[in-house]
């Protein structure tokens, strides 16, 4: 039987401390359950008895190399969705990609550069990516890419494969669903879709730790999605993310931050458009 540790206890602290110098995110006391609802199934498999044994041993380094990243992995993934806060993708195709599409020229049409800063398993950037090729059906004559990023190789693996269980898509419009996913006739992904071809190709995923002093990324980006990581930084690391993310947009770019962040967004760079929406200098 597994014993519950106490929110108290040196290895516990130790721990919360190295994932917060690694990834930024902080782990209050209050999240002890969550810490311990996540870390079961590593404490299971290594034959241990509680969650303060399992981070002893990970702490003194008598766990495989491997399992820090395995740790880190469950402990920031968090779940994502298509289509959600949708206003935010009104505005993408309303106001940005017509901007966009204004700066081409005749036979050279201008690319709208998108990056999905915590992409997850990658439901935000092929929902942008959805409503964008749905802005060029519809006359406005641009083209674009989009990079999506995760601290997390489990799911930037799993981004790049777009494939989505038919419970996640219940977000998507009917029309959008089939225009932009297929369905396998292969018994083993009954039940699942994948995004087209068409698409797949204009949506690239990689690995990348927003706690880096520098990102691989272009400077000249369009718009940049911040949504719903903010909330687990410090203020002190808030301030520095946005700052860097704010280095990488063209002048007139905008950061898109999620609901419950818009507050938090501090930077010399950038001003505020809409409550959730920030534009560069």
């Amino acid at each position: 039987m597994i014993e519950a540790a106490s929110p108290k206890t040196p290895h516990r602290d130790r721990f919360r401390e190295l994932i917060r110098s690694l990834t930024g995110i902080s782990l209050p006391p209050s999240k002890v359950q969550m810490i311990d609802q996540r870390l079961r199934r590593r404490v299971v498999a290594f034959g241990l008895t509680d969650t303060e044994s399992y981070l002893e041993q990970l702490l003194g380094g008598s766990l495989p190399d491997n399992e820090l990243r395995t740790v880190i992995d469950l402990i920031t993934t968090n779940t994502t969705s298509f289509f959600r806060e949708p206003n935010h993708f009104d505005f993408l195709v309303e106001t940005i990609a017509p901007k966009v599409a204004a700066r081409g020229r005749p036979g050279r049409p201008a690319r709208l550069k998108l990056w999905s800063a915590a992409s997850s398993e990658g439901a935000e950037a092929y929902t942008a990516a959805m409503m964008l090729e749905e802005a060029r059906r519809g006359g406005h004559d641009f083209d674009f890419a989009i990079l999506g990023t995760d601290l997390s190789e489990r799911m930037v693996e799993r981004a790049n494969a777009a494939v989505y269980g038919t419970d996640q898509l219940t977000t998507v419009p009917p029309e959008l669903l089939r225009r932009y996913f297929l369905s396998s006739r292969d018994p083993g992904l009954a039940g699942k879709a994948r995004v087209v071809p068409d698409l797949r190709r204009r949506v690239k995923f990689r690995n990348l730790n927003l706690m880096d002093t520098r990102y691989p990324v272009d400077r000249d980006v369009d718009v940049i999605f911040l949504r719903n990581i903010l909330i687990y930084f410090d203020p002190a690391t808030k301030e520095q993310v946005v700052d860097r993310l704010a280095g990488h947009l063209r002048p007139g770019g905008y950061l898109i931050v999620g609901h419950a962040e818009s507050m938090v967004v501090r930077c010399s760079a950038l001003r505020q458009v809409k409550p959730t929406i920030f534009q560069k200098n």
